[in-house]
């Protein structure tokens, strides 16, 4: 009886803590999502993917690091577009 109890205490710890990580994504620079009218410059919204990125495996997937990547080097290319002479 002492272990299916500890097995269902473990199992309600391991399930409330779960959504506590997935809350520590930003949905809304990894896909579009959650996005409460947030307008950020481009430097802002590259300051906020490196701090993402840096949260790394524990927050993000593989997968999900890489598009962050992929979007900062869009920005990246962005600005250096701005920057250009000429523009």
């Amino acid at each position: 009886m002492k272990n299916s109890a500890l097995f269902v205490i473990a199992a309600l710890v391991v399930s409330s803590s779960v959504p506590v990580f997935a809350n520590d994504k930003d949905e809304c620079l990894l896909a579009s999502k959650n996005c409460k009218a947030e307008v950020d410059s481009l430097q802002q919204k590259m300051k906020k993917l490196n701090g993402e990125i840096k949260k790394g495996n524990k927050v993000y997937s593989a997968d999900e690091l890489k598009k962050l990547n992929a979007k900062l080097k869009e920005a990246n290319a962005m600005l250096d577009e701005m920057l250009k002479p000429g523009k």
